[in-house]
C-alpha cells in the first residue's frame, strides 16, 4: 500500500506461489479485489500445481471488463493471457466516489435475533458466527468493535446447505502478523455449524437480494463475491455503495459461496523487525 500511495505505482507484476485457502484467501478473488480497490493493474502469475492447491493467475484491473483470469483445478495445463491495459489507470479512469466503509453500519441498530452465536475458525482465526435459519432475514454478529450487518433474501434455500454470517476483529498471527477486520457470509461445509469456515467448492442455494456492511475502523476494505465453482460474480450483479454496503443490484439469483468485506487495519499491526514503534 505504501508503494501505491506514496510512489504512485500504476502496475504491479506479481509472480507467486499462492496456496488457495477458501473461504478468504483464494488467489483470483483476493487479487481481483485488491486491484479494483487500490485502482492499479495487477499481473499475477501463480504457480500451477493442483496437488498443492496452487492455481489462479490473472490480469486484474480497476475495469472489470478488461480483467482476465485462469483458474483450473482439474488439469496441470497453464494458459497465456493477453490484455490491453490503461498505462496509468489511477489518472486515466474516472475515480469512483470515496467509500465510507462504516457509514451505513454505524447508523443502524444491531438487528435483534433469538439465535445464539457460536465460534468457528478460518485460517487459524477464531470468528464469531450466526447461522442463517430463514429464507429471508436481517442479522447482526459482533466481535470486539466490529458489528457486521446482513440483510438478505434467498430464492431457493437448499435443505442440505447451511449458511452463516461471521465477524473477526483481531490480530492474525500465523505466517505473518497483521490486524484484520472481516465480515463474511459463507456456506458451511456441511449442515453441521461446526464446519462453518471449512473450504467448500459448490453451492446451490441462490440469493436474490443481499446487503453486507460493517463498522470498520479502516478505509482499506476489499470486497469479494465468490459464486459456486469459485467463479467471480459479474459486476453487473452487485455494487459497493458510498456508505459501505456490498449489495445486490440485478435481482438475478446468485449461487453464493462466499461474500466478504476484508478489512486491513495497518496501524494496529505489530512493529516489524528493526522498525521503531510509533
Amino acid at each position: 500500500m505504501v508503494v501505491v500511495d506514496e510512489f504512485q505505482v500504476d502496475s504491479v507484476l506479481y509472480p507467486t506461489a499462492w496456496y488457495n485457502t477458501l473461504p478468504l484467501l483464494s488467489a483470483v478473488p483476493f487479487h481481483s479485489a485488491w486491484a479494483r480497490s487500490v485502482r492499479v493493474n495487477l499481473l499475477a502469475a501463480n504457480t500451477h500445481n493442483t496437488r498443492m492447491h496452487m492455481t489462479g493467475s490473472g490480469i486484474y484491473t480497476p475495469e472489470s471488463v478488461k480483467m482476465l483470469y485462469y483458474y483450473d483445478m482439474e488439469t496441470e495445463s497453464g494458459q497465456l493471457m493477453l490484455s490491453e491495459l490503461k498505462t496509468r489507470p489511477r489518472s486515466e479512469l474516472t475515480s469512483p466516489a470515496a467509500v465510507d466503509w462504516s457509514a451505513y453500519a454505524k447508523g443502524v441498530k444491531p438487528f435483534s435475533s433469538e439465535l445464539l452465536d457460536f465460534p468457528g475458525t478460518i485460517y487459524f482465526d477464531e470468528f464469531t458466527f450466526m447461522e442463517l435459519k430463514r429464507n429471508t432475514g436481517n442479522y447482526t454478529v459482533c466481535q470486539k468493535d466490529l458489528h457486521c450487518h446482513l440483510t438478505y433474501k434467498m430464492s431457493e434455500k437448499q435443505t442440505d446447505e447451511t449458511y452463516a454470517l461471521g465477524a473477526f476483529d483481531g490480530l492474525h498471527t500465523v505466517e505473518g502478523q497483521y490486524y484484520l477486520q472481516i465480515c463474511i457470509l459463507l456456506k458451511c461445509q456441511t449442515t453441521d455449524p461446526r464446519t462453518c469456515g471449512e473450504p467448500v467448492g459448490s453451492a446451490f442455494t441462490s440469493f436474490e437480494e443481499f446487503s453486507l456492511s460493517g463498522t470498520f475502523g479502516t478505509s482499506y476494505v476489499f470486497p469479494q463475491l465468490i459464486l459456486s465453482g469459485s467463479h467471480l460474480a459479474p459486476e453487473r450483479h452487485y455494487e459497493v455503495s458510498r456508505d459501505g454496503r456490498l449489495k445486490s443490484r440485478s435481482g438475478a439469483p446468485l449461487p453464493v459461496l462466499v461474500m466478504t468485506l476484508y478489512g486491513r487495519v495497518f496501524e494496529k499491526d505489530p512493529p516489524r523487525l528493526g522498525q521503531e514503534p510509533e
